[in-house]
């Protein structure tokens, strides 16, 4: 009966081992161990280098060997030092509370910050409109370059007195102007109080006769042909479109207060005025104006250029030098769907939607917490692919060039979704938020707005570090060694065998 060749090699080493261990491990400890006995339990016999026979065949296949065994362990160790990560969706089980930060930057040519208003809402019943504490605005012209420093609008008055109603009637005091006359009455007289307004506003109506009794008021006490230092006068915007807007007119009625010599006005149509934001009634008007008056000497007119009277501090502010608006900041919104909102606003203007142009640049907008682009370089190597979305709509333009008509609505729908990394220890080393964008217009029959439609994800991104063992690396070193090791060695023999056989048959030997 054949016996199989390991089971006869596990016959002759089980024996050796117990005698080995009876060597080690005597039973009379004064027994002495020697050399010899402990070098039969050897496994690996050397056989004699006059015994062995070396060969072309056998050194090719160590030299391949070799190169195997090298580059295996330098793959071996790239994939030990590479750290690799999966990545999971789960539910979203943020730690920032109920509140997500929403950085934003963003440019309106034809708004301007005299009556840009940022409103947010959302579909719990939070609506806060006009957002000013976390909110910057500063006036730029049509390249989007600054024009100044940040611009700050006058008091908002919760109720605008505009007078009691009568149907007295009332003898036109103030001056019509135009386009053609526009600037000589400016350059004439050192004080120029004008009145922009549309027949159709609301508001404009009801200032109509306050404005008009206390023109007559002025026009006595100051005669302008004997005194000079003052003319009230009015705009129909309807008439003159051109003229109000090169003076930046948006919202009806505007009340601005031009100084002779002080409206300067460059390539850029540039201005430097004020505008009113006080009462309307006859009697605020008649007061502010001779505040502005009264500084001034009748010989010779010498210039008011800046008022130092408290009332006027509190109701004159520096009017919009260019027609543009720059809005940046930040809000904390609830984590629920919800708009944010850009759009003219006043509780004592009108304004025509089929003027009112939207278009905009963002230049910035994010969710989250801001992280440096430093951070984003170091956890490429994590996720090469993470950063390219926190930031999707940066310095994307959407400019209604008139092609799509008036009344423009531009809107944004905005899915965001929390990525998370951790750690191999299970510390959070980033949390960011990613959202998609899409974009479109629409037609409205309402005032024109630039809206952005936010949703979170109840899901969230989680990317995790996976580390190796050494130990696991040390076992791949082994394997690699010891298999390329063997699968050499049979292929060696397997080459020899068959040249030896080769040569047999040449020389004509039967075996």
């Amino acid at each position: 009966m054949r016996r199989d060749k390991s089971q006869g090699r596990f016959f002759v080493v089980v024996p050796k081992l117990l005698e080995a261990s009876s060597y080690l491990f005597p039973s009379n400890p004064t027994k002495m161990i020697s050399p010899r006995k402990i070098k039969s339990v050897d496994f690996y016999r050397k056989i004699p280098r006059d015994l062995t026979e070396a060969s072309l065949s056998g050194a090719g296949l160590s030299i391949v060997a070799a190169l195997s065994m090298l580059l295996l362990f330098g793959m071996e160790l790239s994939s030990y030092l590479t750290v690799s990560t999966t990545t999971s969706i789960i539910i979203d089980r943020s730690s920032d509370g109920d509140f997500l930060r929403m950085d934003f930057n963003i440019s309106f040519p034809s708004l301007s910050c005299e009556f840009a208003s940022v409103d947010v809402s959302d579909v719990l019943g939070t609506n806060r409109l006009n957002v000013t504490k976390t909110i910057r605005k500063f006036s730029i012209d049509s390249n989007l370059t600054p024009t100044g420093s940040e611009f700050h609008s006058g008091e908002v008055l919760s109720h605008v007195n505009h007078g009691e109603k009568s149907a007295e009637e009332f003898v036109e005091g103030s001056v019509s102007l135009g386009a053609r006359n526009f600037d000589t009455f400016l350059h004439q007289y050192p004080i120029s109080v004008v009145n922009f307004y549309a027949p159709w506003c609301y508001w404009c109506n009801l200032l109509k006769p306050s404005w008009e009794k206390a023109a007559n008021q002025i026009k006595e006490r100051y005669d302008p042909e004997m005194d000079g230092r003052v003319i009230l006068a009015k705009v129909d915007c309807t008439q003159e479109a051109d003229l109000c807007r090169r003076n930046h007119i948006q919202g009806y009625p505007s009340i601005r207060i031009f100084r002779k010599g002080s409206d300067l006005r460059d390539d850029n149509a540039h201005h430097d005025h004020e505008s009113y934001y006080g009462d309307r009634n006859t009697e605020s008007l008649v007061k502010m104006v001779i505040g502005l008056v009264e500084p001034i000497h009748v010989e010779p007119h010498k210039l008011a250029l800046e008022d130092k009277s408290d009332n006027a501090s509190k109701t004159l502010k520096k009017a919009p030098s260019t027609g543009g608006c720059r809005i940046e900041g930040y809000m904390r919104v609830k984590k629920v769907p919800g708009n944010l909102m850009v759009s003219a606003r006043s509780g004592s203007h009108s304004f025509d939607s089929s003027q009112m142009n939207m278009s905009h640049v963002v230049n910035h907008l994010s969710f989250g917490k801001r992280i440096l682009p430093e951070a984003f370089s170091d956890l490429k190597r994590l996720a090469p692919y993470l950063g390219g979305s926190h930031n999707r709509l940066d310095e994307r333009s959407f400019i209604n060039q008139h092609d799509l008509g008036p009344n423009v609505t531009i809107e944004h729908y905005l899915q965001i979704v929390k990525t998370e990394v951790l750690k191999s220890n299970g510390h959070a080393m980033i949390e960011e938020y990613e959202y998609t964008a899409h974009s479109s217009v629409a037609h409205t029959y309402y005032l024109p707005v630039a809206k952005f439609h936010f949703e979170l994800s109840p899901m969230q991104v989680l990317i995790t570090e996976n580390s190796k063992s050494f130990s696991h690396f040390i076992t791949n070193i082994c394997a690699i060694i010891g298999g390329v090791f063997t699968v050499a060695g049979i292929l060696d023999s397997i080459l020899h065998q068959t040249m030896t056989l080769m040569k047999k048959i040449e020389l004509g030997k039967n075996f």
